[in-house]
C-alpha cells in the first residue's frame, strides 16, 4: 500500500447522516430480504440480477416516467456503471474510475471521488471505464484503471486505504467492480492482450493488505504448464466480476483468453486455465476445480461473462447449479459443487463447434481457427455476449440474456513470443476483418435455466452491449444499442413499455426503492436515467 492522491468533492448533504447505513456480511448474504436495496453488482452473491420489488408491474410499467437524470462531471465513452444502492444512497462509477454518491430519490449529489492518474494508462483490451463498486460495513471500494484498489469513507467519500493491484506499466489494468465477502475484497485484472499472467486477489476489507493471490496461468514447470507446450503461459485475466456461493465459501470466476490470441501455433495443448471457469476457495485463495469452455482458443471468447448460480432439479433431483452464456455462443450448466459438465447449448448461432463429449469439452469442427485469408466463424469476436451480465428469475426459471448473432473473419498473424519475466505490450496474433453485408442483430432470449431451451426472443435490430434486469413485477427490463430502454413480459417476452433516451445503452439496469416509489435506473450516452411510477 500507499498512500493516494485522489480529488474529492464533497456537496451539501441532500440527506441526514444517518441516512448512511453499515452493510455487514450478513446483510449481504440475505440481500433478497431487502429488495428496496441493491446491495451488490450483481444484485445479490448469486450475481442473478433479480429484484423482489413488483410495484411496478405487468400491469402499470407503461406508465412508467422520467424520474431524474445526471449526467457525468466530464464528457465520457463506453459508460458501463451499475449502481449500488444501500439506504436511499446510490454509489455510482463514472468513467475511469469516478465514485459519486447521490440521493438515489431525487439524483442529488453527495460528495464524488476521483484519483489522479498517471498522463499515460495502458489499457490493453480494456475501455477506460469502470463497472461499479462494492460496499461492506461503512466502506466503498472501487478498483481504478491503473490498477489499483481503494476504499473511500462511504460518508464523506475520503480514502481509507489505497492497495497497489499491479503495475499497469507491464499492462495490467481493472475495470470489474469489486467483489465484498466476509471481511475481504475480491478484485482481478484485466491485460491479456499485453501478455500478462492473470490472476484473483483479495484484500482485508479494514487494512487492504493482500490476503492471497492465485494466478490463473502457471508459471513454467507447475502443474498445467504441460498444457502450453514450451511456450510461457499468459492470460487468463480476470477482468469481469465473479460470483460467489456463502454455503460452499467458493468463488467463482472467469478468466480470459491466452497470449498471444487468434495464434496458437506456439503455444500447442489446452492452454490451462484461460478460458475457463475456476472456483475458489475464499479463504485460502486455492482452486477447488475448474472447467474450461474453450482449450487452446483462438478466437478471443473470454469466459468473463458473470456467471448465475441457482437451485433446480436435474434428473428428479435437486442440484445446486450454475448457468453461464458464454461468448463461444454455448449456454453451459454446471454443477457448481463439483464443476461437472450437465449440458451446453447454443444460443445463438455458432460454426466452430458440432457438440460435446460426455465431460464437456467441445468437439471442434476442423477448418474452423484464424487463417492468413481469413476464416469466417460465428460468433464474431466481440462475441455471442460480452460483459454485460445476464438474468434469472426463481419465478419463472428463465435465465434472460441480451443474444448477439454476428460472425466475422479470424485473421491469423504472427506476433513476438511471450518470454518469462517479460512482459510485452502487444500480444496480438491477428484479429478480425469485418462481414460485408452481415445480418447482424440481437434478441432478448428467455432460455430454460436448466435445459436451455429458447421460450422466447424479443429481436434487436443490432446487437447490443446492455444486461437484463428481472423482476418481481413479472418483467425483463433491457436496451438496444440505437438508445431504446424497454420493459417485457418475462414470462412471454410480449413489449410493455420503450424509451428513446437519444444514445446507445452500455449499462446493467437496476432497480431499487426509495421514498416508497420503486425506480428503474439505466445510463444511455453520459447520462443515467431513473424512471419511477406518476
Amino acid at each position: 500500500m500507499k498512500a493516494s492522491k485522489y480529488v474529492l468533492a464533497v456537496v451539501a448533504l441532500a440527506i441526514p447522516l444517518s441516512s448512511f447505513a453499515q452493510v455487514s456480511y450478513e446483510r449481504l448474504v440475505r440481500s433478497d430480504r431487502e429488495p428496496q436495496n441493491w446491495l451488490t453488482y450483481g444484485g445479490n452473491f448469486y450475481s442473478q440480477r433479480f429484484s423482489g420489488l413488483k410495484q411496478i408491474n405487468t400491469g402499470n410499467v407503461g406508465a412508467l416516467r422520467l424520474a431524474w437524470a445526471y449526467q457525468t462531471s466530464r464528457p465520457a465513452t463506453n459508460m458501463e456503471s451499475s449502481p449500488v444502492v444501500v439506504d436511499g444512497i446510490m454509489y455510482l462509477t463514472e468513467p475511469p474510475s469516478t465514485v459519486t454518491a447521490m440521493d438515489a430519490r431525487t439524483g442529488a449529489k453527495v460528495w464524488t471521488w476521483s484519483p489522479i492518474l498517471p498522463k499515460q494508462v495502458l489499457a490493453l483490451g480494456l475501455f477506460q471505464t469502470n463497472r461499479g463498486v462494492a460496499v461492506l460495513g461503512d466502506t466503498v471500494y472501487v478498483a481504478t484503471i491503473d490498477a489499483h484498489l481503494v476504499a473511500l469513507d462511504a460518508k464523506t467519500g475520503a480514502v481509507r486505504w489505497n492497495a497497489h493491484v499491479e503495475e499497469n506499466a507491464k499492462g495490467y489494468a481493472i475495470t470489474a467492480a469489486p467483489v465484498a465477502i466476509n471481511g475481504e475484497i475480491i478484485i482481478g485484472s484485466g491485460g491479456s492482450e499485453g501478455g500478462v499472467r492473470g490472476f484473483l486477489d483479495a484484500y482485508d476489507a479494514k487494512t487492504g493488505k493482500q490476503l492471497w493471490r492465485l494466478w490463473t496461468v502457471p508459471a513454467p514447470g507447475e502443474p498445467g504448464s504441460e498444457t502450453w507446450g514450451d511456450a510461457v503461459p499468459a492470460g487468463g485475466t480476470t477482468w469481469n466480476a465473479g460470483s460467489y456461493d456463502p454455503e460452499l465459501n467458493l468463488l467463482y470466476w472467469g478468466t480470459g483468453n491466452p497470449a498471444p490470441d487468434w495464434n496458437g501455433d506456439d503455444r500447442p495443448g489446452d492452454n490451462l486455465y484461460t478460458c475457463a471457469l475456476i472456483a475458489v476457495d475464499a479463504d485460502t485463495g486455492k482452486m477447488k476445480w475448474h472447467f474450461q469452455f474453450s482449450p487452446h482458443e483462438t478466437h478471443d471468447w473470454d469466459a468473463a461473462e458473470p456467471p448465475i448460480l441457482f437451485d433446480a432439479p436435474v434428473g428428479g433431483k435437486p442440484r445446486k447449479l450454475l448457468g453461464l452464456a458464454n461468448r463461444n455462443g454455448f449456454y453451459y450448466v454446471l454443477d457448481r459443487v463439483t464443476g461437472r459438465f450437465i449440458s451446453a447449448v447454443p444460443f445463438t448461432k455458432q460454426t466452430w463447434a458440432k457438440g460435446f463429449d460426455a465431460n464437456g469439452r467441445p468437439i471442434v469442427i476442423p477448418g474452423s481457427d484464424p487463417s492468413d485469408e481469413g476464416t469466417l466463424v460465428y460468433p464474431s469476436i466481440t462475441g455471442a455476449v460480452n460483459w454485460q451480465s445476464p438474468s434469472y428469475s426463481p419465478l419463472t426459471k428463465l435465465f434472460y440474456v441480451n443474444a448477439r448473432e454476428m460472425g466475422s473473419y479470424y485473421v491469423k498473424s504472427h506476433p513476438n513470443r511471450v518470454e518469462a519475466g517479460k512482459p510485452m505490450l502487444s500480444q496480438g496474433g491477428g484479429g478480425e476483418r469485418p462481414l460485408s453485408g452481415d445480418d447482424a442483430y440481437g434478441a432478448i432470449r428467455a432460455l430454460d435455466a436448466v435445459t436451455g431451451k429458447n421460450k422466447w426472443e424479443f429481436p434487436l435490430f443490432s446487437p447490443a452491449w446492455v444486461g437484463t434486469l428481472a423482476t418481481a413485477g413479472n418483467l425483463v427490463f433491457s436496451g438496444s444499442d440505437e438508445g431504446n430502454f424497454f420493459a417485457l413480459d418475462a414470462t412471454t417476452g410480449k413489449p410493455l413499455w420503450e424509451i428513446y433516451l437519444g444514445a446507445s445503452l452500455r449499462s446493467n439496469p437496476v432497480t431499487y426503492e426509495a421514498g416508497g416509489q420503486q425506480y428503474v435506473i439505466v445510463s444511455a450516452g453520459t447520462t443515467f436515467f431513473a424512471f419511477r411510477l406518476p
